[in-house]
């Protein structure tokens, strides 16, 4: 008796479950005349490569560092900058002049300066201090 019972309940579930609405999709994106613009190769350059660019970084936390380059054709010259560590700024000027190959000068201006070595103090190793324990008076 209480497997039919069981039964039509799960009957009854499965009938009440709501049924899932029908909808459409959307209607699809035309697709493009000339198609994806991925599928063609990129217009080659037209004439010889120019370009000019430069940037600086300087901050108060300690970056100082550039950047300029120019080219016009085969011919590219330009140089960068980097503050070291140890206060000295160094300056690499390039050129690249067809064939020539890169050519590079590497020049630094100001002093190394390293601070005094001051090693730190050796840790201690004491123990922790013993809690100090007082047992409770015990009546009894």
């Amino acid at each position: 008796m209480t497997y039919i019972f069981l039964l039509a309940a799960l009957v009854a579930s499965t009938l009440a479950r709501p049924q899932p609405q029908a909808y459409s999709h959307p209607a699809p994106v035309p697709a493009l005349a000339h198609g994806p613009s991925y599928s063609r190769p990129a217009p080659a350059p037209v004439g010889p490569a120019q370009y000019d660019f430069n940037y600086v970084v300087r901050d108060n936390v300690g970056n100082d560092f550039g950047h300029q380059e120019a080219r016009d054709g085969y011919n590219t010259q330009g140089s960068y900058s980097v503050l070291l560590p140890d206060g000295r700024l160094q300056k690499v000027t390039y050129y690249v002049d067809g064939d020539s190959g890169y050519v590079a000068e590497v020049t630094y201006e100001g002093e190394a300066k390293y601070p005094a070595y001051h090693p730190a103090p050796a840790p201690s190793y004491r123990p922790a201090p013993t809690p100090s324990y007082t047992p409770a008076p015990s009546y009894g």
